[in-house]
């Protein structure tokens, strides 16, 4: 994709983003945009966090290119789950966000949770008027991907490290992964879960109410970051980004 035009595509995206922002900060809601690949275990994570976030007025956007399976999956908790299709777009972007909290009764809410598109690379760099970034990366992934994929770990407010329950039987290096992290960022907290045993979900737990209640400090989005810790600054990927059809249905 031409630079010029990926510039006015963020642009656009950024503008309206702001805007989802501003109406959010309004009415007093806090979103958090997790963002990891397929199979990442975004969902089950959700699953098991809903439920202990009895105080919390909670609802669901989710993010696929086809199919409604995991709004249906959050529906079944009884909050409302929004499902928004990209038609072939490897992301979120804010136009469509937008659209799904028109479906939102936003004075019953006071939490939302955006669960991107499974990929790790693309919907990192699109702002949705989020909160915060939540990285998602299951210890089956390998622990290289800070170093290959630097973007979304430099933007992430915290790091939902999953399936901590495989560590024995998966070649993850955790010293490693941790080194590479630190130096992408300094400042985000990582909480090694296992929705299966409930291991570290009070810590996913504490940080979310601190999310929601304000207490996070997340620098605005960028989409070219300067060096830190020595590490080259995160320039953005120049793909094609696929608008495709798109489609918003709830569930609940």
């Amino acid at each position: 994709m031409n630079v010029k035009i990926l510039r006015n595509v963020l642009e656009t995206n950024d503008a309206i983003a702001a805007k989802i922002r501003a109406r959010l900060a309004e009415r007093k809601i806090a979103a958090l945009n997790l963002i990891g690949g397929a199979g990442s275990g975004k969902t089950t994570l959700l699953e098991k966090t809903i439920p202990a976030l009895s105080g919390r007025r909670v609802a669901v956007i989710e993010g696929d290119i086809a199919g409604a399976r995991d709004a249906e999956r959050i529906a079944r908790l009884g909050v409302p789950a929004i499902q928004l299709n990209t038609g072939g777009a490897c992301h979120l972007e804010a136009a469509l966000v937008e659209r799904g909290l028109g479906e939102l009764d936003l004075a019953k809410t006071d939490l939302i949770f955006i669960e991107n598109v499974g990929n790790i690379a693309c919907p990192a760099e699109f702002d949705l008027g989020e909160t915060a970034k939540v990285a998602v990366l299951s210890v089956a992934e390998g622990h290289d991907k800070p170093s290959k994929y630097p973007l979304l770990f430099h933007e992430a407010a915290a790091l939902v490290l999953t399936k901590t329950d495989l560590l024995p039987h998966v070649d993850f290096e955790m010293a490693a992964f941790l080194t590479d992290f630190r130096k992408i960022n300094a400042r985000a907290p990582v909480l090694k879960v296992s929705a299966r045993t409930g291991e570290g979900m009070a810590e996913w737990l504490h940080w979310i109410e601190h999310a929601a209640e304000g207490d996070l400090h997340v620098p605005p989005h960028a989409h070219a970051h300067p060096h830190s810790h020595g590490v080259p600054g995160v320039e953005p990927h120049q793909h094609p980004h696929r608008s495709g059809r798109t489609s918003v249905s709830s569930s609940g």
